[in-house]
């Protein structure tokens, strides 16, 4: 028998950010409601927890932060990747609210919908709450891992949290796929899992404005297409990942720093060429195509698993997943 992949209950969550410390944000259990009234009734944050530069009265940021109070009354929910958002806007509120200012090149007014869609649409999917579930190892085992690796050239950061999408590892697209509620939750879950690795609550380095230098807040996504026929795809599974990608860009804002497709197939690549046509420009300059997995390590470093060109081992081993069983 192959050698389980970790599981949240496994391994304790490792920082894949500098200059991190403990927070007084973070949920007391994944699985908690985030009302407004537990945002209100937060205590002061203590003299450790960092502060963000001073603002100017007319910065985008402190404009945002001004209307959070009506924001969260009208959702009527106040978390936001693990983070509990406060009317008085401290440091960590701050950070994810710079995250949908960036996402909407400062737009005030569309950076307030989208955060007002996303708090919505966390207080009834429960994001959190996927997580801690546990999911069929029959449909969704093998499909989706969470790396932490080390020094990735160019990256600002001493560690990068790296989520693996194996597409191979399917063995039944009805079974996986067909259940469309089903296999979104597992999605969300797994990208829950990639979050807490950013260990968002515990962080301390503010995140520049929009065009003034990277978000160090941000995950790396390798798809792997490995064994995947691209010449006949099937609807249920076309039909999964639009609703995917539908929710994400949504719904989690300035959570992807790079994407890179592997083991895409060299007759294949007019299909991304006709991808960058419709995309924008911030999007497109995220992807990268390669056409063997072992040249994931001329990007992402020797910190990569063996499979990629790396030294890190198996990726079953070093990598975690969510709750499986079955």
């Amino acid at each position: 028998m192959d050698t389980q992949p970790a599981t949240l209950t496994d391994k304790t969550p490792t920082s894949a950010v500098p200059n991190t410390v403990e927070s007084h944000a973070a949920p007391k259990s994944a699985a908690d409601d985030s009302g407004v009234a537990e945002a209100v009734h937060t205590a002061a944050p203590g003299p450790s927890e960092p502060s963000w530069p001073a603002l100017s009265e007319g910065h985008p940021l402190a404009k945002f932060a001004a209307q959070l109070p009506d924001i969260l009354r009208e959702a009527d929910y106040a978390e936001v990747y693990g983070i509990h958002l406060r009317p008085d806007a401290p440091f960590h509120t701050k950070l994810i609210l710079q995250k949908f200012l960036r996402a909407n090149q400062n737009d005030l007014a569309k950076a307030r919908e989208q955060l007002l869609a996303t708090l919505k649409w966390r207080k009834e999917f429960q994001p959190l709450k996927a997580m801690e579930e546990t999911f069929s190892r029959k449909r969704f085992g093998g499909l989706g891992y969470v790396c932490v690796v080390d020094g990735v050239p160019g990256s600002v950061n001493g560690k990068d949290v790296v989520t693996f999408n194996i597409y191979g590892a399917v063995k039944d697209n009805k079974a996986t796929f067909g259940d469309l509620d089903g296999f979104l939750r597992w999605r969300v879950a797994l990208m829950e899992l990639t979050l807490q690795k950013l260990s968002l609550p515990a962080a301390t380095t503010p995140i520049p404005d929009y065009g003034a230098g990277p978000d160090p807040y941000q995950a790396i996504q390798v798809h792997d297409y490995l064994q995947v026929s691209f010449l006949r795809q099937d609807p249920v599974v076309k039909t999964a990942t639009r609703k995917t990608i539908d929710t994400f860009s949504r719904y989690y804002p300035e959570t992807l720093s790079r994407k890179f497709f592997v083991n895409v197939p060299v007759i294949m690549g007019w299909m991304f060429s006709a991808m960058r046509m419709v995309l924008s420009k911030e999007t497109v300059k995220k992807f990268t195509v390669l056409s063997y997995g072992n040249q994931l390590a001329g990007e992402l470093g020797s910190g990569v698993p063996e499979a990629y060109g790396g030294k890190a081992g198996a990726l079953q081993s070093v990598g975690e997943t969510v709750k499986l069983e079955g």
